[in-house]
C-alpha cells in the first residue's frame, strides 16, 4: 500500500491514505500512542503560540497533544466533548462539521469549563486543521464563555487551511487526489 511521507519536527512518518469523497483522499495523521511524535511537537508548537491562560481542544484526536502543551507550559487545558456526560452541568453545546467525521457532530462545554475561560487568553489547538470547522465550533464556545481567542494552533494545515494567516502550524499536509494514492 502506497503512504505519503511526513517530515515533522525532525520526525520521519508514514501515513496511510483515507477516501473522504468525490475522489480525493487525505493522509491519516494519528498522535495516538507516538509520545515522541506529541512530546516533539508539543514543544515546537509552544515555540510559536502566542501567549495564553488556558489551552481548549476536541475531543479526541487533539487531546494528547493538547495535554502535552499544558503539561511543558504549566497550565490547564479543557476538553471540548463530543458526547454531554451526567456528570456535566450548564452544558454548552455548538454544532459542527468535520471532514474526517461523517455527518453533523455536537461539541459539548462543561459550564465549570466555560467558566474557568471567562476572561482568559485561550488557545485552541488541534492535531490537524482542514477545514475549520471544528475549530470554529470550539471557537464559539470560548467565545460564548468570555474567552479571549488567543490563537489556533496546530501540527498540521491540511489543504486550504495552509493559507489561513491566523493559523499556527509546523508543517503543510496535501489534500490528495486518485491519481496520488493509487
Amino acid at each position: 500500500m502506497k503512504t505519503y511521507t511526513l517530515k515533522v519536527t525532525g520526525l520521519t512518518r508514514e501515513l496511510r491514505y483515507f477516501p473522504i469523497g468525490n475522489g480525493l483522499y487525505i493522509a491519516g495523521f494519528i498522535m495516538f500512542g507516538d509520545v515522541e511524535l506529541t512530546l516533539r511537537c508539543a514543544e515546537e508548537l509552544l515555540k510559536k503560540s502566542p501567549d495564553f491562560d488556558l489551552i481548549i481542544t476536541a475531543e479526541a484526536k487533539g487531546i494528547p497533544l493538547a495535554y502535552e502543551m499544558a503539561r511543558q507550559s504549566k497550565v490547564n487545558y479543557i476538553v471540548a466533548r463530543k458526547q454531554s456526560k451526567l456528570y456535566m452541568s450548564d452544558v454548552m453545546s455548538v454544532d459542527s462539521h468535520s471532514i474526517t467525521t461523517e455527518g453533523a457532530q455536537t461539541l459539548y462545554l462543561d459550564g465549570a469549563d466555560s467558566h474557568r475561560m471567562n476572561g482568559r487568553r485561550v488557545l485552541i489547538v488541534d492535531d490537524v486543521i482542514s477545514t475549520g470547522e471544528s475549530v470554529a465550533a470550539v471557537e464559539k464556545l470560548v467565545v460564548r464563555s468570555g474567552g479571549i481567542v488567543a490563537g489556533r494552533a496546530a501540527v498540521l494545515a491540511e489543504g486550504d487551511a495552509a493559507e489561513r494567516a491566523d493559523l499556527v502550524y509546523l508543517e503543510r499536509l496535501p489534500i490528495f487526489g486518485e491519481l496520488d494514492v493509487l
